[in-house]
């Protein structure tokens, strides 16, 4: 057993998605949350930026004193896991998008065409694509990027015409060409418009949010490493390198329960 925190982190407000799924699957476990909102967008950054923008979170976590790390972030994911996991060994490391390709080779077959809607980044490291042939070699994928939903995001404009405009921007060629039946929210920030997108592609028959398969992931890792906490000791601590209205208002939006305090942190 092991009661020190878990800590969660994402370019922004997105991994605030992952929350709900994570009290619901852990809900012992005490969470240290860090959102970079001061420098978001990371989808457009390149990944050396990436990179030593997560170095920097990861070891702000580890100085909080929590047992693990669960980057609820695609792209980060995608560019930095392996250098987070390198600088920090002796820390229980968890990404989202094996998780993540674990459920849609789950529930998904060759007859089946399954899109993934991600950062510029996280497309271009073809991370999906690899984890999900390593899984189901026979899979039909393909993936479009929206380097523009995280910014309208970000800044609230989510039930907006914008917002529908850009939707229809991205997703109305791509599920045409490819008959997408099966779309992968490959950006923590994309459930927030889940039904948005619903709503404007009404001919996908399933939208899968890897937030609960990301929560299971972590308890699995915890249970083996037998660190699972026997009882919650702490508020729920919510970091953003900037504490705007916004965030405050996304926290809200999700629902999310359970005490929790807010604070500021920039590096």
């Amino acid at each position: 057993m092991d009661n020190r925190p878990i800590g969660v982190f994402d370019s922004g407000v997105g991994g605030l998605t992952s929350i709900n799924a994570l009290n619901e699957v852990l809900p012992d476990e005490s969470i240290i949350y860090f959102g970079d909102t001061a420098r978001t967008p990371y989808g457009s950054k390149s990944p050396r930026t990436i990179c030593e923008f997560s170095l920097q979170i990861a070891d702000f976590l580890e100085k909080q004193g929590v047992k693990m790390l669960i980057i609820a972030c695609n792209t980060i994911t995608s560019v930095a896991l392996k250098e987070i996991q390198k600088a920090h060994p002796t820390m229980l490391v968890q990404g989202i998008i094996e998780p993540a390709a674990q459920e849609v080779a789950k529930v998904c077959n060759k007859d089946n065409s399954v899109g993934i809607i991600a950062t510029m980044v996280t497309t271009q490291s073809r991370a999906y694509e690899n984890a999900l042939h390593a899984l189901k070699g026979d899979l039909n994928v393909h993936s479009q990027a929206c380097p523009a939903f995280v910014p309208l995001i970000e800044e609230g404009a989510i039930e907006s015409e914008t917002m529908d405009t850009t939707i229809h921007h991205y997703l109305d060629s791509f599920v045409e060409q490819h008959k997408i039946d099966t779309l992968v929210l490959g950006c923590t920030h994309y459930p927030i418009i889940k039904k948005e997108i619903e709503k404007c592609c009404p001919s996908i028959k399933t939208i899968i949010d890897p937030s609960m398969a990301l929560a299971e992931a972590a308890e699995r890792m915890l249970g083996i490493h037998d660190m699972l906490a026997e009882k919650k000791t702490q508020k729920n601590i919510f970091y953003a390198s900037d504490l705007s209205a916004d965030f405050v208002n996304m926290i809200n939006r999700l629902g999310i329960t359970g005490d929790y305090r807010l604070e500021q942190h920039s590096f």
